[in-house]
C-alpha cells in the first residue's frame, strides 16, 4: 500500500460549547522538582505579530463568581498536563497565572469559539475552536521557551506542505492559530496500518517538510544548536559522573559536533518529529504538528519516529527490526542510513545525559543502551 492510500481514522466527536475563562486550578507545589518537560531555555525575542494576526480587539475580563471558578476549571483543568508541568517552575507558575486572560484575548481577536482543552503537551494550551466562517482551528498558547520561537516561522515556510497550515499569529506571545487535524488519531496509535506502512507515509511527510527553501531568517541554525548540546553532555557527565559508557558518550558528543557539517544538503527540519505529532487529518491522511523547527541537516529528524514508533527495542531481537526500518526510511527520504543511524546515537546520548541531569539517571541508563545498539548497528 503506497503511503497516500492509507486512509485516516474513523471520525471523532466535533467541537463542544464555548466555555468561558477563569482562573487555572493551579495545583499546590510541596517540594522542588525538576521541571518541565519542555527545556528550560530563554525564549526568543521573535519577529513582530505576522500580518496574519489582524484585529486587535478588546482583552477579556474573566468572569466572577462560582460559575466562573467552573467554567475555569474546564478550560485549564488542574489535571491538564501543562498545568501540572508547569507548577513546577517560578516561570511556569507565573504563565499560568496570565494564562485565563491569554485565552481570553485570543478567543476575542480571533473571534473564536472554544471548546475543552486538549490534555497532551507538557509546555502548551491547546484547544479545538471553531472559526467565524464555521471552519475548525486549534489554538495554541505556549509557555515561552527556546524550542518554541520558531514554530510560526517554520509553519509559514511549509504552507501546509506535510505539517498543519497556520492561520494567525502572534509570535511576541506565542500564540498559534492553526488547522486542525480531524479526527487526530496519533500515527503511534493507529492499529489499522503495519509499522513500515506507517513508517512510509512519515517518511513522505518528512520528504514535503525538506522541500521547502529555509528562510533567510527567524529560525536556529541545528549546527549551533548541537555544538552547545555537545557542549552540555559533557559539563553534565562531568558534573554527575553518572556511570554511562564514557566512550559511548564521548562518540555522542563527537557525532553532535561533527554531523552537521558533513551534510550534503541543509533543508528546514521539524525537530520533534515523533510519532505523537504526526495526526491523522481530513485534508491529507496524515500532518505533522508541534514542531521545533531548525535550519540543518535532514539526517536529524527521523530518530523519534523509528525509535518510538511500535517500541522496536521491546522487541526480542531489536537489531533486525531497527536495521530493517532504518534502511526503508532511509531509502524514503533519500538519506544514507548510517547516517540516520549517527544522529540517532548523537541524539539518545544527548538524551541520556539530559534525563541524568534531571535526577533521572536509571532512564538515561537505559538510553545509553539504546545508543550501545544504535551505535553497534551503525558501525561505530
Amino acid at each position: 500500500m503506497s503511503p497516500a492510500s492509507i486512509p485516516p481514522p474513523l471520525p471523532s466527536a466535533s467541537l463542544g460549547p464555548t466555555l468561558p475563562v477563569a482562573s487555572p486550578a493551579v495545583p499546590p507545589v510541596t517540594a522542588p522538582a525538576a521541571g518541565p518537560a519542555c527545556p528550560l531555555a530563554p525564549a526568543g525575542t521573535g519577529p513582530e505579530p505576522t500580518a496574519l494576526s489582524t484585529a486587535s480587539g478588546p482583552v477579556a475580563r474573566s468572569r466572577g463568581g462560582r460559575a466562573a471558578d467552573a467554567a475555569g476549571s474546564a478550560l485549564v483543568p488542574a489535571d491538564l498536563p501543562v498545568v501540572t508541568e508547569m507548577s513546577r517552575t517560578a516561570s511556569g507558575r507565573a504563565w499560568l497565572a496570565e494564562l485565563p486572560a491569554l485565552i481570553a484575548e485570543f478567543r476575542d481577536r480571533w473571534s473564536l469559539r472554544l471548546g475543552p482543552p486538549i490534555h497532551g503537551g507538557s509546555c502548551s494550551w491547546v484547544a479545538p475552536a471553531a472559526l467565524p466562517d464555521g471552519g475548525s482551528a486549534v489554538l495554541k498558547l505556549t509557555w515561552p521557551h527556546r524550542e518554541a520561537a520558531g514554530e510560526a516561522a517554520g509553519l509559514r515556510t511549509w504552507g501546509g506542505n506535510g505539517a498543519v497550515h497556520l492561520l494567525a499569529a502572534d509570535e511576541r506571545r506565542h500564540a498559534l492559530l492553526v488547522e486542525r487535524c480531524v479526527p487526530g488519531t496519533e500515527l503511534g496509535e493507529d492499529g489499522r496500518h503495519s509499522p513500515d506502512a506507517r513508517l512510509a507515509a512519515a517518511a513522505e511527510l518528512l520528504n514535503g517538510l525538506w522541500s521547502a527553501p529555509p528562510p533567510a531568517a527567524g529560525l536556529e541554525r541545528l549546527a549551533a544548536v548541537t555544538r552547545e548540546w555537545a557542549t552540555l553532555v559533557e559539563q553534565r557527565m562531568a558534573r554527575l559522573r553518572p556511570d554511562y559508557d564514557p566512550g559511548l558518550v564521548a562518540i555522542g558528543v563527537d557525532l553532535l559536533r561533527t554531523l552537521p557539517r558533513s551534510a550534503t544538503r541543509e533543508v528546514v527540519v521539524h525537530g520533534d518529529f515523533n510519532p505523537g505529532n504526526v495526526l491523522a487529518s481530513e485534508r491529507r491522511p496524515w500532518l505533522a504538528i508541534d514542531p521545533k523547527p531548525m535550519v540543518g541537516d535532514p539526517g536529524y529528524d527521523p530518530w523519534p519516529l523509528l525509535t518510538q514508533l511500535d517500541e522496536p527495542f521491546e522487541h526480542d531481537d531489536p537489531a533486525p527490526v531497527l536495521a530493517h526500518r532504518y534502511a526503508l526510511v532511509a531509502d524514503a527520504v533519500g538519506e544514507d542510513p548510517r547516517r540516520l543511524l549517527a544522529w540517532s546515537v548523537a541524539r539518545t546520548v544527548e538524551s541520556a545525559l539530559w534525563f541524568a541531569a534531571m535526577g533521572e539517571v536509571a532512564d538515561g541508563a537505559e538510553e545509553m543502551a539504546q545508543a550501545a545498539a544504535l551505535a553497534e548497528l551503525a558501525g561505530l
